[in-house]
């Protein structure tokens, strides 16, 4: 007969053990959902978006395998605005260039999805989750099908007269993406470290104002992908002035006056910038008072991290508008906002 206080002391172990497995699984998807974002930027900042014509979600698994294939897909791109108003005369072999790219960016999206969806089932049919998580992970799951929905729909809005997709939707599948990655985070973070400290004042103000940071980075996200849905990063390449100027005075050109905040290159361009300036004076601000805070050593690195990590990421951005938005410059500038995020959210998540 088995010793009742020896399977009692197994079970928590066996329970640890199995949130660490759901963790490091998450962990796996938080990288291949960043692999993904980095990938789908450059497929914007190689203008490959529109280079696949339909959504086909199990027959577009296989690429064109002949030349006859080839041939028939490099004929449907020809129809499209983008071959007739940009790219007319185009070489098979340059098609394929592009194709390439967004190609792999929905490979890497069925990819994310099926590395999610299968363990999920497996851990939930072998007890590894309560019902509580398994809700919210096939909440995430639902996210991922919406976002992979929205891609779509995001391609369909540069086929039909303008070669261009909305800036609308464009933001509107980046933010999906960094909320997916967010709640993947945060999830496998409470695994690992499930326990919350003792509160304290301090680290509860500490914790408030990490909160803030972090909902500020994600709003640079958003104004970010409207500066690369408008192609705002071409114009006024200076800084820390604007041409000259603190304000441009092209800011407020458009009527209504709001959509100078979402279609206006000097207003949007500005809009992020203005974001980057606070954000460059309110972390450092909390880097001070988190010295002050008595913080467990892991809460410190966190801050630390965040304060040098925000410092690349701003330089990185600099650098990108200074020389016309090469593409290994802006792709590494869309990665490090996705770490830098990912760093904001580790921050609240060490205060709480």
């Amino acid at each position: 007969m088995k010793n009742p206080i020896a399977l009692a002391q197994a079970r928590p172990a066996a329970g640890r053990v199995a949130r660490r497995h759901v963790a490091v699984w998450l962990l796996v998807c938080c990288a291949m959902v960043f692999a993904m974002v980095v990938v789908g930027g450059v497929t914007r900042l190689t203008h490959s978006g529109l280079s696949i014509v339909e959504w086909q979600p199990i027959v577009g698994t296989i690429p064109p395998l002949s030349d006859a294939q080839w041939q028939e897909v490099f004929s449907k791109y020809r129809q499209t605005p983008e071959y007739l108003k940009l790219n007319q005369g185009m070489a098979l072999d340059e098609f394929k260039r592009i194709f390439w790219w967004e190609y792999f960016h929905r490979l890497l999206g069925r990819a994310v999805g099926l590395v999610f969806l299968l363990p999920l089932l497996y851990f939930i049919l072998g007890g590894a989750v309560d019902r509580r998580l398994a809700a919210g992970l096939f909440g995430i799951f639902l996210l991922g099908a919406l976002q992979a929905a929205m891609g779509w729909y995001m391609v369909k809005s540069g086929l039909v007269d303008d070669p261009r997709v909305s800036q609308y939707r464009l933001t509107a599948h980046l933010g999906l993406a960094f909320l997916i990655f967010a709640a993947m985070l945060w999830t496998s973070l409470g695994l690992l470290t499930p326990h919350a400290a003792t509160y304290d004042p301090a680290r509860g103000r500490l914790h408030r104002f990490a909160a803030g940071l972090s909902a500020l980075v994600f709003l640079m996200v958003l104004s970010g992908g409207f500066v690369a849905g408008i192609h705002a990063g071409l114009a006024y390449n200076t800084f820390p002035l604007m041409n000259g100027h603190v304000v441009p005075p092209q800011y407020l050109m458009l009527e209504p006056w709001y959509r100078n905040l979402f279609s206006n290159v000097a207003a949007v361009q500005f809009n992020h910038r203005l974001i980057a300036w606070l954000l460059a004076i309110l972390v450092p601000a909390f880097w001070l008072m988190s010295r002050a805070a008595r913080l467990a050593p892991r809460a410190r690195v966190a801050c630390n991290a965040l304060v040098l990590i925000l410092a690349l990421q701003i330089t990185l951005g600099i650098s990108t508008l200074l020389l016309l938005v090469p593409v290994p410059l802006a792709a590494a500038h869309q990665a490090g906002a996705m770490i830098l995020f990912a760093t904001s959210l580790w921050v609240i998540h060490e205060l709480r």
